[in-house]
């Protein structure tokens, strides 16, 4: 081949490249959510990881009893609360600390005996000052970390007094039980919430999508054209969606409970409630998203971006809620998949009362009830003259 003709050739491949492109950039400039989506959503979600993500943990809630009630013992709480992973209360009795515990208002508490003042004091390596440290299991690598950091405190506390006095004092023993997940184990804090994250994506994205399949195809206006009425067409097509979102609830259950071997100590009726409000309100969401964007793409980008996203980020499925600055603990009260995935997990794990699930039901609920009337009434409003 002549040079010449490749550089026509050549020439013209560029040409053709440039012209496409050209076309694409003038329909993307013409489209405000797909601007949105290229660059808002990215730069959101590098400031959100860049605040949220923090190994770190701190500002533990937990509470004290003081059965001692000497400097020593005043010193030590004084020392937690300045070291910055601790955020103390102090109580009266056990049995309030134990309250307290099982209410889920604390990760866990420290129980300060009687003498342990006394027993600092004098080198006797048979009976060092014990303290009791009981931590909540259901988040069980926050109470391993929790674990740690009082084995830290103690020794740090033991060797500035050891200093401050100029002698070779006896350590302290931090004796640590884990309640709801003694053993500790990872499968029973990841999987009872693995079905917040699968059941909130299908729900939204596969709602999204169907409708908007309606919209995009022209066949939503032939099914207006029938005797049934939006609503009822909007019940019809999310009923299947729901019965499939509900049976893979079913399914993880059983997969948690047979295969992973996951304790389930709470009320089942409760669980089940929870699985309902929240498929519910997944499903509305994606009505929504459908009825709003009426296209398929843009539905599964939405659709991806608050049915997973907020899932991993905002529920606290990996990243601790309490180790977020205060703008985004707040920002997570608006997503049900805080409140779902805290149910799920004490549910199987610590057998909580209804008065202690009231908060995050109510969230549930309160989510459903917005979506299913912000979604019928935007669907209503579009469909009717």
């Amino acid at each position: 081949m002549r040079k010449k003709d490749f550089m026509r050739i050549k020439n013209s491949f560029i040409k053709h490249i440039l012209a496409i492109a050209h076309k694409e950039a003038m329909h993307i400039l013409r489209d405000p959510f797909t601007l949105s989506v290229a660059f808002l959503l990215p730069l959101f979600f590098v400031v959100a990881f860049g605040y949220i993500i923090d190994l770190d943990y701190k500002n533990f809630p937990v509470i004290v009893n003081d059965n001692d009630r000497t400097p020593a013992s005043r010193s030590f709480v004084q020392a937690a609360q300045a070291s910055g992973y601790f955020s103390i209360t102090a109580v009266n009795s056990p049995a309030e600390a134990d309250k307290m515990l099982q209410k889920n208002n604390t990760q866990a508490m420290l129980i300060i005996p009687s003498g342990f003042g006394r027993k600092l004091g004098k080198a006797d390596t048979h009976s060092p000052p014990k303290i009791q440290a009981i931590a909540d299991g259901t988040d069980n690598a926050g109470a391993a970390i929790l674990g740690g950091y009082l084995q830290g405190l103690a020794g740090s506390f033991a060797a500035a007094r050891n200093n401050a006095a100029g002698t070779e004092q006896t350590g302290m023993e931090i004796r640590s039980r884990y309640l709801f997940n003694p053993d500790l184990d990872s499968h029973k804090f990841i999987v009872p919430a693995l079905n917040t994250i699968i059941i909130g994506f299908l729900a939204i994205v596969l709602t999204a999508v169907t409708v908007a399949r309606e919209w995009e195809n022209g066949s939503m206006e032939l099914l207006l054209s029938t005797p049934a009425s939006p609503s009822e067409i909007v019940a019809g097509k999310l009923l299947p969606y729901f019965i499939l979102s509900f049976t893979d609830c079913l399914i993880i259950f059983v997969v948690a409970l047979t295969l992973f071997k996951i304790p389930f100590t709470g009320s089942f009726l409760m669980y089940l409630s929870a699985c309902i409000i929240y498929i519910t309100g997944a499903l509305a969401l994606g009505l929504l998203i459908s009825v709003i964007t009426r296209q398929q793409q843009a539905a599964i980008q939405i659709g991806m971006a608050v049915g997973l996203l907020p899932s991993i980020i905002f529920s606290g499925f990996i990243f601790p809620i309490e180790n977020m600055p205060v703008f985004f603990r707040y920002l997570t009260i608006v997503f049900p998949q805080r409140w779902y995935l805290y149910i799920s997990r004490c549910l199987f794990l610590s057998d909580p009362s209804l008065a202690s699930m009231a908060r995050p039901f109510a969230a549930l609920l309160a989510f459903a009830a917005i979506m299913i009337t912000a979604a019928v009434k935007k669907f209503k409003t579009d469909v009717e003259p």
